[in-house]
């Protein structure tokens, strides 16, 4: 990807797009009930996944890049898609959607409060998580249908953390050495913190599903590491 222009980014974004078009929805007739750990871990992220995007389209916006606002509101969209995935996955198991979880409003308050920079690293550290928690989904959930949910919006996250490394990286840029790193640092310490907090609070379905909270906390971590050296 170049460093200034956002138009490879659009074209994953637009072969992405069309890939599902084509591919279609997964078969749900074939869901099962979610046991009740996973069901409610799945709940909460398919609220996270459920926010409308519009702070960060108008904030994006601002910036005064046509291109990376383009970008911003096709990530929107996958993001939106998530939740999509996740209430018919819950649907098919005959489990509902939750309207709002402690966390998420959390993230929201956080993120809405913040300038484009900042709104970036808190996305991140959600974003950070999420890898880890649905391949853990992917990996370890006893049905064919969860595990094909939840390795679709793996494959998008997996694009997603790059997409916002490069804008990051462009935003630190100007930066002094020295507080880049420490921005980083910073950036990591707190993943550690919300990765600990996942953890706990979804710790029987990781269990579940096959992975310690304390696993799961060192993997993110871990993970961690090259995703900052990379916004440096």
């Amino acid at each position: 990807m170049g460093t200034t222009a956002y138009g490879d980014w659009i074209r994953d974004f637009e072969a992405a797009r069309d890939e599902r078009a084509e591919r279609g929805d997964p078969e749900w007739r074939t869901g099962v009930p979610l046991h009740p750990a996973i069901r409610r871990s799945v709940q909460r992220f398919q609220v996270g996944e459920d926010g409308d995007g519009v702070e960060l389209i108008t904030k994006a916006e601002a910036a005064g890049d046509a291109e990376y606002a383009s970008a911003v509101r096709m990530f929107v969209a996958e993001e939106r898609n998530h939740a999509r995935l996740l209430a018919l996955l819950l649907a098919s198991g005959g489990a509902p959607v939750i309207a709002s979880h402690w966390s998420d409003r959390v993230f929201v308050t956080l993120r809405r409060a913040l300038g484009l920079r900042l709104e970036l690293l808190v996305l991140m550290i959600a974003e950070v998580v999420a890898l880890r928690y649905y391949r853990t989904l992917r990996d370890g959930a006893d049905d064919a249908l969860t595990r094909e949910v939840a390795g679709r919006i793996l494959a998008d996250e997996e694009r997603h953390v790059p997409f916002h490394c490069h804008r990051l990286r462009r935003a630190l840029h100007p930066l002094p050495p020295p507080v880049r790193v420490l921005v980083t640092s910073g950036w990591r310490a707190a993943l550690a913190g919300v990765a600990l907090v996942v953890a706990v609070d979804h710790g029987p379905a990781l269990r579940r599903l096959g992975v310690g909270r304390g696993r799961f906390v060192a993997e993110v971590v871990r993970s961690s590491g090259p995703i900052a050296a990379t916004m440096r």
